[in-house]
């Protein structure tokens, strides 16, 4: 997790990495020489052999513009009325076949600021500056999405093109909230807004504290039960009224302590879980917590400290903690089952339920699929070429008897497992 937005390289620069790189693969276990990598990455990059229990397939793939690079992003595939809705940061947003990966429609949000002869002069040599998108749900039949710059925009689901738009003070970096007809939007600069989902009509905003210093990301809401939940920089859980956005109760889960603002970092990134009158949700200084949705009354807490979402399955909850160790509790009562330590530094997704398994993704373009009972790794596929380029940053989607997985230089892959 990074506390700004890192520089875009060129593909140059990433082809010429590329040709540094070599990666042998043999019985299960791949070894990596980088002239640039320490013993530490090295031994980081070695995936340990597995007894496989099966082979993942891909299925097919395909190109979304030019993915995220190297920017902060949570820029996650979205599945809804049997199509699979992609983007790429600078504003290539697509609806895509879930069977067979084929365009259903395109649009291209890049602007050009010149004019006249010159627009078409950096139209034919460029593609027009990023519309620096951050997050896209979808929902009533609209395609929503944010941006970094503060828009906030409607689409038709079925056919791309735009309903509304509006634009808003502070970034958005993770994806909108769609319930009852109100599209709840939260930003970097601490503040929430809810917006008519039909006309784009801004309807209300809440302020929150903001400290010093945060992580370079923010929770993703979840709009249910006459209610928006978050997560607070500041630690907090906090639920806002759907209607209104009147704040109905916040609780405390993570207390900042430290003599320094980086060692009081306390923030909750996460999108807030919500399952049987419970909300979980996790910290990145150290607090795993289910909280009562009436009241804010905390359950019962736990010391794993997160930054990526926390899945569940039946009465089990899967946290993947930012040192990318595995873990899988009872959502009951937050007794560890098991742990999994063998990909530990490899930067790895949230994990996605699939069926007996959860899967997640790695730095180095591969999926791995662990037993949720066990914990064990019992499958892995590459879907990049073991290069940072084609890391996969956000979890896989289950998507019908698929998973679908993006990388960084904006492959989407869909997999799929003998039955």
């Amino acid at each position: 997790m990074s506390l700004k937005t890192c520089d875009r390289t060129g593909r140059l620069t990433r082809a010429i990495g590329l040709a540094l790189a070599l990666s042998v693969s043999l019985s299960g276990c791949t070894t990596v020489s980088n002239w640039f990598a320490d013993e530490e990455e090295l031994e980081i990059r070695t995936l340990k052999p597995i007894d496989a229990e099966f082979t993942p397939q891909v299925k097919w793939t395909t190109d979304i513009g030019e993915g995220v690079d190297h920017y902060f992003s949570r820029l996650r595939p979205v599945y809804a009325y049997d199509t699979l809705y992609v983007a790429d940061r600078h504003g290539d947003v697509r609806a895509l076949d879930p069977a067979s990966g084929d365009t259903i429609w395109e649009r291209d949000l890049a602007t050009f600021r010149d004019s006249g002869f010159f627009t078409s002069v950096s139209k034919i040599w460029s593609s027009g500056e990023s519309a620096k998108v951050g997050g896209i749900a979808v929902g009533n039949n609209k395609l929503f999405l944010g941006t970094e710059d503060g828009l906030v925009m409607a689409m038709d689901a079925k056919s791309g093109e735009p309903l509304w738009k509006a634009s808003i003070a502070g970034e958005v970096l993770a994806p909108p909230a769609l319930d009852e007809g109100i599209l709840v939007v939260n930003t970097g600069a601490g503040v929430m807004f809810g917006f008519e989902a039909d006309t784009g009509e801004q309807l209300w905003r809440h302020e929150s504290d903001t400290p010093p210093l945060t992580l370079r990301g923010i929770s993703s809401p979840v709009a249910a039960n006459g209610g928006a939940l978050i997560g607070t920089p500041t630690g907090k859980l906090q639920v806002n009224l759907l209607q209104t956005g009147v704040l109905a109760w916040e609780t405390q889960i993570a207390t900042p302590s430290g003599a320094t603002e980086l060692e009081r970092i306390v923030d909750i990134d996460t999108s807030p879980l919500l399952f049987g009158g419970l909300v979980y949700t996790i910290s990145y200084n150290g607090t795993l917590a289910a909280v009562e949705l009436r009241s804010g009354r905390i359950v019962w807490k736990r010391e794993y400290a997160a930054y990526r979402n926390v899945a569940l399955q039946g009465n089990q909850l899967f946290v993947v903690d930012k040192k990318s160790n595995v873990y899988a509790l009872d959502r009951r009562n937050g007794v560890e089952l098991w742990s999994q330590s063998s990909l530990k530094g490899r930067s790895l997704t949230a994990a996605e339920p699939v069926g007996d398994h959860i899967v997640v993704g790695d730095n180095w373009g591969y999926l791995h699929w662990l037993n949720a009972e066990s914990g064990k790794v019992v499958a892995r596929v590459a879907v990049g070429d073991d290069d940072d380029d084609e890391s996969i940053f956000v979890a896989p989607l289950k998507v019908d008897d698929a998973v679908v997985a993006v990388t960084r230089d904006g492959v989407v892959a869909a997999v799929t497992t003998p039955d």
